[in-house]
């Protein structure tokens, strides 16, 4: 059987990214017209031809979530129509991510709705990084290969050299990713507990673990409206610690986050290329990762079917 073709084509959400993997891969990104309507629907065109051949879609699904997942459905369709051989999409941030559980009566559980639909129109597998919750993965009948920034992120805080260092998990729920840190740097381990009264609102309550003179790192998965993380932050500091800074995968930054992270008592903030930011959310202590080689290469490693373990601490 002759080998299929390998072709990378990328939505509009983060063209910078989608970019970088594929001159990280060292291929083009195939030609795709994606324009609006007069009221405002989208139109797709695949301007190459796919026929045969092993596809992947590169699009976050993050702010306007609901364009661009339209607009990644619109591509997967256009491409299974003109006989694509398979299709993946490489969704570096999955938007509704956090809706993953019902959490009172008559709500929808909308990640698993995102992932019944991907698979309705034709994708095959999933490409992902840092999901909101690992469950996610079970809510596709399709293989989901879910990467982690952690590598990219371990590599940079190890040339910080940084002594005396704490990770920090923001909340409960993260403390397996904050051991997972505190283990590959050598670091101490340290939990905020907290009490969220309603969403994208959080209370500190207190600090297990001692932070008094350390040099102290919040890790979390994404950095949205930033209340969980600026009041850590000032906790954090009430409690001594000597330094403070903040890593995350995905830098949602909506709504109040940049205020607040200006105000908190952060020296450094560190996020990675998943979602774009742009210029009037780039604060002068704020660093942006780039997680394209990763991605690339898990896009090699799938195409030529080998195994992707090895990209994972």
């Amino acid at each position: 059987m002759v080998e299929a073709e390998m072709k990378i084509l990328a939505g509009t959400s983060n063209l910078e990214l989608s970019r970088e993997i594929a001159r990280y891969m060292g291929v083009d990104l195939s030609p795709i017209e994606i324009k609006r309507f007069s009221d405002d629907e989208i139109s797709v065109k695949i301007t190459d031809n796919v026929r045969g051949a092993d596809v992947f879609v590169i699009q976050s699904t993050g702010a306007p979530a609901n364009d661009n997942i339209m607009e990644l459905l619109l591509i997967v369709d256009a491409l299974r129509r003109a006989s694509t051989r398979r299709i993946t999409v490489v969704i570096p941030y999955y938007g509704y991510g956090r809706q993953d559980r019902k959490v009172q009566p008559r709500v929808p559980i909308s990640a698993k709705l995102v992932a019944t639909v991907l698979e309705a129109v034709g994708v095959r597998r999933v490409i992902s990084m840092d999901l909101h919750a690992d469950q996610i993965q079970g809510f596709f009948e399709i293989p989901v290969d879910h990467l982690s920034s952690s590598p990219v992120l371990v590599k940079y805080f190890k040339e910080l050299n940084l002594q005396d260092l704490v990770i920090v998990s923001p909340d409960s729920g993260g403390a397996e990713r904050a051991r997972f840190f505190a283990k590959h740097l050598d670091a101490g381990l340290a939990i905020i507990d907290k009490r969220r009264e309603r969403a994208n609102e959080s209370e500190v309550m207190n600090i297990v673990g001692n932070v008094a003179g350390k040099n102290t790192l919040l890790i979390d998965d994404m950095i949205d409206t930033a209340g969980t993380i600026a009041k850590a932050a000032i906790a954090l500091k009430a409690q001594g610690a000597k330094k403070v800074l903040a890593a995350a995968t995905h830098g949602v930054l909506s709504g109040p986050a940049i205020e607040r992270l200006r105000e908190a008592p952060i020296d450094e903030i560190i996020v990675t290329n998943t979602l774009v930011l742009p210029p009037q959310k780039r604060l002068d202590n704020l660093k942006i990762l780039s997680v394209a080689p990763l991605i690339g290469e898990a896009i090699l490693r799938i195409h030529e079917e080998r195994s992707v373990s090895s990209l994972f601490l």
